[in-house]
C-alpha cells in the first residue's frame, strides 16, 4: 500500500489544489480534514475527516480512531491556522513534528516574542496589552514609531504603524473593534483580547523558507521583499528569489533564524520567517511560523528536477531526505496582487497583456466578479498572483511590475 497522509485543510486555504497535486504526483494517499462537515464523509470513509481544529485534543482521538482502521503515515498542516493542531495529532499517533507548546508559541506572536527575548534572539521590543485596557492611559508609554497588531492573525491583518499617541489611540480602537467582530472573536478565543504593541523596526524584509529537521534548519530559498514596508499598512507585494544580498548577510539571516527556531523548539518541519535588516544590526525576527510559505506564493519555487514545495514537504513528512534538493537555477518571483480599494469587484480587463510580458509564467485571479473586496489591514485576501521567472533577479522583479501594470481592476463602491 502506498503511504497515507492526514491533510489538514481549512476551507478558507488557498492551497488545496496544490498539496492534491502533489500527493498525486508522490503516489501518495491523501485523506483531506477540514473543518466544515461533508456530505461525501460517510460515503467516503477512509479519504474525508470532519475535525474541529479549535479542539485539538478531540481532534487527535478522532485521528486516532481512524488510524486504527485507515493507517495514516503523517500529518500535515498546510497553514498557520492548523498548525496546532497538526502537533498534537503527530503527538497522539507518535509521528515526527513539533511539541505542540513550540507549535503555540510559533502561532501567538506575543508567546513568540517572549521566547524570543528570553533567548536573546534580536527581535523588536514589545508590550502586550488587552482591548480593555485604555489605549489614551497606555500611549504615553508607547516608544513611536511602534507597530500595533493583533496576536493569532497572520498575512498582515490587522497590522499598522503609529507614529505618536493620538494614532496610537485611533489604532487600538480600531483593533479592539476588529477583534470584536464575531467571527474573529469566536476564532481567536481568549486571545481575541490581547494586542501586541512592538518597536518598528527599520530597514528592508526578507522572507526565509527553511525545513527543519531534528532540528537542523536547511535553508530552502531565501526572498528579497523590493517593495518598502514602512506602513501604515504592512501589504505584502513582490518576493523574488535568490536573496541580492551579500552572502554574509544571507547566512546570518539563516543563523538568526535558526536561533529563532531553537528558542521556540520547533524542531521538524516547514518554517516561514520573516526578518528585517536594520542598518548596523543583525537581522530582526518580524515571525516565524510552523508552516510553509502562505497563499499561492510557493508556486514561485521548483526543486531538483522540478519538485514543487508541497512535494518536498509531503517527502520529509514521509521520513526522506530533503536536505540535498537544491532550488532550480532561474531567478523566480511573485506579487501579490493588492486590493486598492473597498467594493465590489465588477471587470477585470488587461488579463492578457499581463500573461504576454516576457519572464511572466502564470496569473490567477483568486476573486470572482461581483466579490466584495476588503483591503488590508481590515482584510485578509489578495486580488490573485503574478509569477515570473527569468535569468536574474532584476528581471523577475521587473516582469512582474510590468505584468502588474497592464492589469486594471473596475472597483465600485456601494
Amino acid at each position: 500500500m502506498p503511504p497515507r497522509v492526514l491533510l489538514l485543510l481549512p476551507t478558507s486555504t488557498y492551497r488545496t489544489h496544490d498539496f492534491m497535486a502533489a500527493a498525486e504526483r508522490q503516489g501518495v494517499l491523501v485523506v483531506v480534514a477540514s473543518e466544515e462537515p461533508s456530505t461525501m464523509e460517510r460515503l467516503a470513509g477512509d479519504s474525508l475527516l470532519t475535525l474541529h481544529f479549535g479542539d485539538p485534543k478531540g481532534s487527535a482521538e478522532k485521528v486516532a480512531a481512524f488510524h486504527e482502521k485507515h493507517p495514516l503515515s503523517a500529518v500535515i498542516a498546510v497553514d498557520e491556522e492548523t498548525a496546532i493542531v497538526a502537533s498534537v495529532i503527530s503527538e497522539r499517533l507518535g509521528f515526527p513534528g513539533n511539541a505542540p507548546e513550540a507549535a503555540e508559541r510559533a502561532r501567538l506572536k506575543h508567546v513568540m516574542r517572549e521566547a524570543l527575548a528570553a533567548a536573546d534572539v534580536p527581535a523588536p521590543a514589545h508590550r502586550v496589552f488587552t482591548t480593555d485596557d485604555d489605549p489614551r492611559a497606555a500611549a504615553p508609554g508607547v516608544r513611536y514609531p511602534a507597530v500595533i497588531k493583533p496576536v493569532f492573525l497572520s498575512g498582515s491583518r490587522g497590522v499598522q504603524r503609529v507614529d505618536d499617541e493620538d494614532a496610537f489611540v485611533r489604532a487600538f480602537e480600531w483593533t479592539r473593534e476588529l477583534l470584536a467582530r464575531p467571527e474573529l472573536a469566536k476564532r481567536g478565543g481568549e486571545h481575541a483580547r490581547t494586542v501586541l504593541v512592538e518597536d518598528f523596526v527599520p530597514g528592508p524584509e526578507v522572507a526565509l523558507e527553511a525545513i527543519l529537521t531534528d532540528g537542523e534548519l536547511t535553508t530552502l530559498a531565501l526572498f528579497d521583499k523590493p517593495d518598502p514596508l514602512d506602513g501604515p499598512y504592512f501589504e505584502e507585494t513582490i518576493y523574488v528569489t535568490p536573496s541580492r544580498l551579500p552572502t554574509e548577510t544571507q547566512a546570518e539571516i539563516a543563523n538568526v533564524t535558526a536561533q529563532a527556531a531553537a528558542a521556540l523548539d520547533l524542531r521538524h518541519g516547514p518554517i516561514h520567517a520573516e526578518l528585517r535588516l536594520p542598518p548596523g544590526r543583525s537581522p530582526s525576527v518580524l515571525e516565524i511560523a510552523g508552516r510553509s510559505i502562505g497563499g499561492l506564493c510557493s508556486r514561485a519555487l521548483r526543486f531538483g528536477l522540478g519538485l514543487s514545495l508541497e512535494e518536498l514537504i509531503l517527502k520529509h513528512a514521509l521520513g526522506e531526505d530533503v536536505t540535498t534538493e537544491k532550488r532550480e537555477s532561474k531567478a523566480a518571483g511573485v506579487m501579490m496582487i493588492p486590493i486598492p480599494k473597498k467594493g465590489e469587484l465588477m471587470k477585470i480587463e488587461g488579463l492578457e497583456d499581463a500573461k504576454a510580458v516576457e519572464g511572466i509564467e502564470e496569473v490567477t485571479i483568486s476573486v470572482h466578479r461581483g466579490a466584495h473586496l476588503i483591503p488590508l489591514p481590515e482584510g485578509s485576501t489578495y486580488l490573485g498572483f503574478i509569477f515570473a521567472k527569468a535569468e536574474t533577479p532584476e528581471k523577475v522583479e521587473q516582469a512582474l511590475r510590468k505584468a502588474h501594470k497592464a492589469l486594471t481592476f473596475q472597483i465600485e463602491t456601494r
